[in-house]
């Protein structure tokens, strides 16, 4: 039997066995994952794995198992283990499948989200290779953390008893090098990765290697920065973090239980007015991209901030319902898990200046090229988390600095916001490089 003929199955079981409505996810995944340091093979794995979902509502009562046995007799037990956990767990007002007449009845765009060239072993092992002997060649390198080189392939298929199916199939090509530069107690490590839906729009891995290499030897001899309120650049590499933090605010579980620092801002500005935040989950390729949401809806792109100002939530039913409004087609799930709001694909429109003369006018600032910890409240916004990067003087790079301290106010932050016309879609979530004024430096 297909798998989606078994999830059709599984849910008409559930409907004869008092379930009052039924969904079920499958995921089947293969897998090539290499590793190597200074030549040599640490891991050479492949592996492939399958796992069904099933959800079952009894009046105001659902229950989700999961199993990655697919036997007749396995599936059989859980369709009885969801049926017996239903009747027990508390009522939720909120939950329940989607109306008929709110299912996506397709077509269902092709987003060209699967590469069929499966690579073979060999060229993992030469794409890891080829990016840590590029980072190995750099002057100033003195070792390395190791490479690795990976490929999977998924395929999703949901099935509910409202009338919803559907499925798609997704691949990934990774590689990616961390290296260390110095000697003792003064070395510094960084890292560079690349990942695609193609292999063939993967970036030369010595590029990669390179990139990390240089990164590396630019961290050396790192001195520390004043302590005041100074402008802070981050790099795109963590720049993508500003829109995350935007997107957990707005998530519609944050707002229903009133612990986002954004619960009352919806249709007013949070954001400087040249900044706008897109979500699309149909980007073509797209690392995060999915033709429809975890809940047989339809899903589309949208600013979710519009040259500043907040235009929606991320829902899905659930939530949309706490709120009384209409899901955004944000939902996810996993097997094990019923569906929640989540974002796609994320970014911060491009400005109109270039990160040189984003900087150009800065006496004294700081380039944030890393950071640690996770120092954010999602409460109040409050926000301080460990950084490194570069001093800025006079509108250029004087030193690398390391261990220092970054404070503020996302509220605030937000407010501050400019963004340089360099935005890259590297990551599923991407930013250009961004300006903030006014946040606190300090040593830490």
């Amino acid at each position: 039997m297909d798998t989606e003929s078994l999830l059709h199955d599984l849910i008409e079981k559930a409907l004869k066995k008092g379930a009052d409505a039924a969904d079920a996810v499958a995921a089947t995944a293969t897998s090539i994952a290499h590793a190597q340091r200074l030549g040599k093979m640490e891991k050479l794995e492949r592996s492939e794995a399958h796992d069904m979902g099933l959800r079952v509502i009894i009046g105001k009562r659902q229950a989700v198992v999961s199993s990655n046995d697919w036997k007749a007799d396995a599936l059989d037990q859980l369709v009885d283990q969801a049926i017996a956990m239903a009747k027990v767990v508390p009522e939720d007002p909120h939950i329940g499948l989607a109306d008929p007449d709110q299912i996506f009845k397709g077509p269902f765009k092709d987003l060209d989200l699967y590469d069929e060239v499966e690579p073979s072993a060999e060229t993992l092992i030469e794409r890891a290779k080829a990016a840590e002997d590029a980072a190995l060649g750099v002057e100033g390198i003195t070792n390395s953390e190791g490479a690795e080189a990976d490929w999977s392939r998924w395929d999703i298929r949901l099935a509910a008893s409202n009338g919803f199916s559907g499925g798609y199939q997704n691949s990934r090509h990774g590689v990616g090098v961390s290296v260390l530069a110095g000697e003792g107690t003064g070395m510094e490590s960084d890292y560079d990765f690349h990942s695609t839906v193609h292999g063939e729009d993967l970036e030369d891995p010595v590029q990669v290697g390179l990139r990390a290499a240089r990164k590396a030897v630019e961290k050396l001899n790192p001195k520390k920065g004043a302590t005041g309120q100074f402008p802070i650049i981050f790099d795109p590499r963590v720049a993508n973090s500003i829109p995350r933090h935007l997107a957990g605010a707005i998530n519609g579980a944050s707002v229903a239980r009133g612990t986002s620092f954004l619960k009352d801002k919806l249709h007013q500005q949070v954001m400087s007015s040249g900044i706008t935040i897109v979500e699309d989950p149909h980007r073509i390729r797209g690392l995060a991209s999915k033709p429809f949401d975890a809940e047989g809806l339809k899903n589309y792109a949208k600013n979710l901030v519009d040259e500043g100002n907040l235009t929606t939530w991320v829902l899905d039913l659930r939530t949309a319902r706490q709120l009384g409004m209409e899901s955004t087609g944000n939902a996810s799930r996993g097997a094990g898990s019923p569906p929640s709001p989540s974002i796609t694909n994320l970014y911060i429109e491009a400005g109109a200046i270039t990160p040189h003369e984003m900087i150009s006018d800065i006496k004294t600032g700081f380039y944030v090229t890393s950071l640690m910890g996770q120092g954010v409240n999602g409460i109040t916004g409050d926000y301080s988390r460990g950084a490194s990067g570069f001093w800025i003087e006079n509108g250029e790079f004087v030193y690398p600095v390391n261990e220092m301290t970054i404070a503020g106010n996302l509220k605030d932050m937000f407010m501050h916001l400019t963004a340089a016309n360099d935005l890259e879609f590297r990551y599923g979530t991407n930013a250009p490089t961004l300006r903030i004024d006014g946040m606190t430096i300090a040593g830490m």
